[in-house]
């Protein structure tokens, strides 16, 4: 046992520790508080406390658990609820109301409920660390495969079929080290990466639904992304449309340290709303862990560690995962926090020299991967981060340590959010460096012309912003017909691509498909009236181009994103009104 010497905030100082480890946890003071061992110097340690320590003082006992912050992984966390340090809110509301009472103790997966086991190994098999020997159904959207947990192998001597809670033995394999006992439950330190065979690059598109990223700066399964951008710009909606319709088959969502309602938001539009492929309930491949902004400080880099473990053993199981996380500002400003009280030499801006560090172990974490098991089995986490920077400021050392590790940058824009343009992310600014990795994945499902008419549309958006400088020097007259076609196909692209309407049901999702044939009429009108322009005398070329602005047709451009999916042929007959059009000119 430890005595506390001293209270700074969230960080508890304790002498008489010198048996304990870095990182492991403790139950701190008479309200047994849970903290974790941040700091060991003789046998001082600086823990860093998961709850509020208002009330705590020098003199109170620390008691040691000799062992580090571990997560429960097992059926039961498909659409479930967790505080940062993975205690179910949903139970703890029902028991003690809207308040969590510090020193909660509750498992974090219900060890009564009973789960249909069905073994897809038998007696005799020998198995290794990884392997599948079972299935759950723990929800229709998700079977749950029981793995052999790490460090195990040997011969299954006993395997039985039925129902089961997490904590009754389903097999017994013979090991050099005696007979183990194998249950649906398994634990797993947080802090330490779930190990693999081998890492994959990412060649498989995460298609999520909205056009500006699954266009132009498409994310790879297995990549990673940073959404940041100011209060204000989307970036919420933005990490919940992509929690709704991205192309995984698991959705773990965190909200870091974001306001209440945010996450409000999401437990309650979830389970209403349809996943598109199955038609059930998203959250019935959903976790969700909440870590809100009145919530303790310190819990905030539990829930980042707690959501990626998650996300990992999913991924262990041959799926496609998505992980959210809302947002690692509010990460980065508890490990400031934590830092200051520890007395550290501060870095940048007062976040620690290692703030780096950490995130780059966080996001490196991601990745498709050949896992563990004599069976090959293809696993993915792709982990999509915001970051709030202080009044959109992108040179922020959070922005740039996140940017030094991820691979998609999807810049949010005030001035977008402000015209009302969503999702407000710049052309001119983001970039994917997964296009080239995924060329072959995209060619092969849509087609060549998809990549080719991307690469136009991008060429369009960037000369406008080159013809809108001279505009604001010199006026639109001096322009020629040609750059105004440019200024006009662009405006196009911007108002009838790009903007999509989170909260329309036609227009919340689009399907590659759709979004390969809206692009291909854009572009289509874009050539046919370049081409008829540049047949037409240069003297007549103005008036011929205020014909074409007036062309009826247009409308129906515009309007391409209210055709619904199952209707698509009808966006390809508007190429016959556009010849139809320019014949009549």
């Amino acid at each position: 046992m430890g005595v506390i010497i001293k209270v700074s905030g969230p960080l508890v100082l304790a002498k008489g520790m010198s048996e304990s480890k870095m990182y492991d946890i403790c139950r701190v003071g008479e309200k047994r508080l849970i903290g974790e061992i941040i700091g060991l110097k003789g046998d001082i340690a600086s823990i860093q406390v998961y709850e509020e320590t208002e009330g705590i003082g020098p003199g109170e006992i620390v008691e040691p658990l000799n062992m580090p912050l571990t997560v429960e992984l097992g059926p039961g966390l498909i659409g479930s609820i967790y505080d940062g340090i993975e205690r179910p809110l949903d139970i703890i509301y029902e028991k003690h109301g809207y308040l969590i009472p510090r020193g909660t103790e509750l498992p974090a997966l219900d060890r009564n409920k009973k789960w249909y086991f069905v073994p897809i190994r038998k007696k005799g098999d020998v198995v290794i660390s990884g392997d599948v020997i079972g299935e759950v159904d723990e929800t229709v959207l998700v079977k749950h495969k029981i793995l052999v947990p790490y460090g195990i192998e040997g011969e299954i001597v006993e395997i039985k079929e039925g129902e089961y809670t997490i904590r009754e033995p389903i097999a017994i394999v013979k090991t050099k080290h005696g007979d183990k006992e194998i249950f649906m439950m398994q634990t797993w330190p947080v802090r330490r990466p779930r190990p693999y065979k081998r890492k994959l690059p990412p060649e498989e598109l995460l298609t999520t639904g909205q056009r500006v990223i699954d266009t132009f700066f498409p994310i790879g399964k297995g990549g990673t992304a940073c959404v940041p951008g100011p209060f204000g710009s989307g970036k919420t909606v933005i990490q919940h449309q992509l929690a709704k319709w991205a192309d995984a088959q698991v959705i773990v969502f965190v909200g870091c340290g974001e306001r209440g309602n945010e996450m409000a938001d999401v437990l309650l539009e979830f389970p209403k709303l349809k996943d598109p492929k199955s038609g059930e309930p998203l959250m019935k491949r959903t976790v969700l862990i909440a870590n809100t902004s009145n919530m303790p400080v310190a819990a905030r880099e539990a829930s980042v560690y707690t959501g990626i473990t998650i996300a990992e053993y999913f991924r262990d199981m041959g799926y496609s995962v998505a992980l959210q996380a809302d947002s690692t500002s509010r990460w980065a400003e508890a490990l400031r926090e934590i830092s200051g009280r520890l007395e550290e030499m501060p870095g940048e801006e007062g976040y620690p020299a290692y703030l780096g560090t950490r995130i780059a172990e966080f996001y490196e974490r991601a990745g498709r991967v050949e896992t563990l098991g004599s069976d090959k089995r293809i696993g993915a986490l792709s982990v999509i981060g915001s970051v709030s920077p202080p009044g959109g400021d992108l040179s922020d050392p959070v922005v740039q340590a996140t940017l030094r590790v991820v691979k998609v940058f999807w810049s949010l824009e005030d001035k977008l959010a402000f015209k009302r343009h969503f999702p407000a992310i710049s052309w001119l600014n983001s970039y994917s460096l997964y296009t080239e990795s995924l060329r072959n994945y995209i060619e092969k499902t849509i087609g060549e012309v998809f990549r080719k008419n991307s690469e136009q549309a991008l060429w369009l958006l960037e000369r406008e912003a080159e013809l809108e400088e001279i505009v604001r020097l010199v006026g639109k007259d001096t322009l020629t017909a040609q750059d105004r076609l440019i200024l006009e196909s662009a405006r196009s692209i911007r108002e009838d691509f790009l903007h999509q309407n989170a909260f329309l049901e036609i227009d919340t999702y689009s399907t590659l498909n759709k979004q390969a044939a809206m692009l291909e009429i854009i572009l289509y009108f874009y050539n046919k009236a370049k081409d008829y322009l540049d047949k037409t005398p240069p003297d007549q070329q103005n008036i011929k181009m205020n014909e074409i602005e007036k062309l009826p047709v247009r409308e129906k451009i515009a309007r391409m994103k209210f055709i619904p999916e199952n209707e698509r042929a009808a966006i390809f007959e508007i190429k016959k009104e556009i010849d139809l059009a320019f014949e009549n000119l």
